[in-house]
């Protein structure tokens, strides 16, 4: 009927769908990739290391910005930011409208598609390892929040995370053009912070407040209440958030000893300048300079002050 709002849920038909978005999603990634990244590199003649990580970040900040601006665009359009509450409200959100589905399906979609193009890029032995357990973990927690109807939830989280990988991978392309400038790195350090904080809040304020209250408290998969119950036990509930709470700590502590380690460097190599200078400076102000005959030079023939050469002439005979 006219004005009547259509929501879905997800099935095996889902299976289909994300496959032909991975043939999108490889297409897109051979444009991006043959008509900037490719050009961009042709200019830089960067080292092989360097190429493949540009190539990494170049992908990864299109996708990024991308996700960023479309994600945003849903959260504000469904109310999932002016409303806080419609987090957890009428949970569980089985039925979806249509820009959350799409959304999740084409983020399914993208991250399958990693995998092949680990072939098609060449990626180095060494670098397979770190890519595969980033996409596992994307995959893992994108498809536990559709599967499991937390959506909503979702989005929130993967607005949070793709900004602050963003400004990341913006700041290593910056980095691999000039080497020098390193200030979006700062940037990014502010970001990440600021988001990792904002994840433990929201996260503290669903699972420790929010879904507690939820008026079904059954376990009912059939429609798909999967967590009520569960969070009902406050001993649950607590561990939960301990673990969460663990994890975050544990993702800030190794941020912070990067950092460390980073601006460590940064004054090493800073004084190492300053003491090479210094050294150049005394190494100059020791060596005296050379006595030199009186007059100047002329040709390579040494002239008196007033012009005449300072050898006695040969009188001639008259």
């Amino acid at each position: 009927a006219e004005g009547e709002l259509v929501q879905y849920h997800y099935g095996l038909k889902d299976l289909v769908t994300i496959l032909f978005y991975i043939f999108i999603a490889i297409i897109l990634h051979a444009v991006v990739q043959e008509y900037a990244l490719d050009k961009i590199n042709r200019r830089l003649h960067l080292s092989k290391v360097k190429h493949s990580k540009f190539n990494e970040s170049g992908q990864l900040v299109a996708f990024h910005l991308t996700s960023v601006i479309w994600c945003l665009y849903v959260v504000v359009t469904e109310g999932y930011i002016s409303n806080p509450r419609s987090l957890w409200e009428n949970y569980p959100h089985v039925y979806l409208p249509f820009q959350v589905k799409f959304f999740y399906l084409c983020q399914l979609a993208y991250w399958l598609h990693a995998l092949p193009e680990l072939y098609f890029q060449k990626v180095r032995k060494e670098e397979i390892p770190r890519q595969l357990r980033c996409i596992a973990l994307y995959l893992v927690h994108i498809a536990g929040a559709y599967l499991l109807n937390l959506t909503r939830l979702g989005l929130i989280l993967l607005l949070l995370q793709y900004l602050a990988e963003f400004f990341f991978h913006m700041a290593r392309l910056v980095y691999f053009t000039d080497e020098n400038n390193e200030k979006l790195f700062n940037v990014w350090a502010v970001v990440f912070v600021v988001t990792r904080l904002f994840t433990l809040t929201l996260y503290i304020l669903v699972i420790g407040f929010g879904l507690p209250r939820v008026e079904s408290q059954a376990l009912d998969p059939e429609r798909g209440n999967f967590f009520s119950f569960l969070f009902n036990n406050i001993l649950f509930r607590m561990s939960v958030l301990l673990l969460v709470c663990l994890f975050q700590a544990s993702v800030m502590w190794r941020f912070i000893h990067f950092q460390l380690r980073r601006w460590r460097e940064y004054w090493n190599e800073q004084s190492s300048r300053k003491r090479v200078a210094a050294a150049t400076t005394g190494t100059k102000q020791q060596t005296k300079p050379l006595k030199r005959d009186s007059g100047y030079h002329e040709n390579g023939v040494v002239k008196a002050e007033n012009g005449t050469s300072p050898r006695t002439k040969k009188l001639k005979s008259p």
